[in-house]
Formats: structure tokens, C-alpha cells, sequence
């Protein structure tokens, strides 16, 4: 790797350090900002971080199984179903973890979704509607 590289690798680098929040960076930092919050909310820190870290990596493998249907050939089969059906029931289960460190109950969570898509929405799916939104609709 020739030293320009590195040099601009080097300073992209320090860019990010920059940039990132101390309990992105330093455990003690990260462990004082989990009392903080949990202290000082009835937010479950450690469930919360495992919904969202679950959220995220579960909604991966769905996303792969799709990708590699439509755009790598993977057949629609009862295989692959069944295995989207196992990681949507995945998904479920961290979703539920996560109402769980919020103190949510799951019902309202879908209720108030509904509320938000139907004062978006109306009957019916608009694309100026999806994509030019009242203030506070997030």
C-alpha cells in the first residue's frame, strides 16, 4: 500500500475518531452512560441493546434470503420460505424484547403504528404522501 494511501487512511481515520461520541469509544464511558439512563428511566439498558443489536442482525439474514432470490437466483421454494418464516419469527422475538426494555405494551406499539399510517395515508398507499410528510410525522 503505497504511503499516500496509508496517509489518507491515517487521516480518515483520526476524522472518525473525531467525530464519535465518547461511549463509542471508551467502556467506562459507555458502562456510566447505561447506569444513566437506566437510572434515570424505566428503560432495561441491557435488553434494549439486545433488541436493537437483534433487530438489526436478524433483519439482515431476511434481507439476504430476499436479496439472493431476486437478484441471485435462489428459488422461491418452500425451503426459503420457511426459512424467512424463521427469521421473521426472529425478528418477532427481539421486537418483543425490545417492547419489553421500554415497558411497551405490544398492542398499543401496533395500534399507535396504525394511527400513525392511517393520519399519513388515509384508505390508501400515496407516493407524495410517503414521501412529503406533515411536520412531526416521523
Amino acid at each position: 500500500m503505497s504511503n499516500e494511501i496509508k496517509d489518507f487512511f491515517k487521516t480518515y481515520s483520526d476524522f472518525v475518531t473525531k467525530v464519535t461520541s465518547d461511549p463509542s469509544l471508551d467502556l467506562d464511558a459507555l458502562m456510566e452512560r447505561l447506569k444513566e439512563i437506566d437510572a434515570s428511566s424505566d428503560i432495561k439498558s441491557a435488553r434494549l441493546l439486545t433488541a436493537a443489536m437483534g433487530l438489526g442482525s436478524e433483519t439482515g439474514e431476511f434481507v439476504e434470503i430476499v436479496k439472493k432470490m431476486y437478484l441471485q437466483g435462489k428459488p422461491a421454494s418452500e425451503e426459503n420460505i420457511f426459512h424467512m418464516k424463521r427469521e421473521l419469527g426472529d425478528i418477532m422475538w427481539y421486537w418483543a424484547t425490545a417492547c419489553a426494555a421500554l415497558d411497551l405494551d405490544p398492542h398499543e406499539v401496533i395500534a399507535e403504528n396504525q394511527k400513525k399510517l392511517e393520519a399519513r395515508y388515509g384508505e390508501q398507499f400515496e407516493v407524495q404522501r410517503s414521501e412529503v410528510r406533515k411536520e412531526g410525522d416521523l
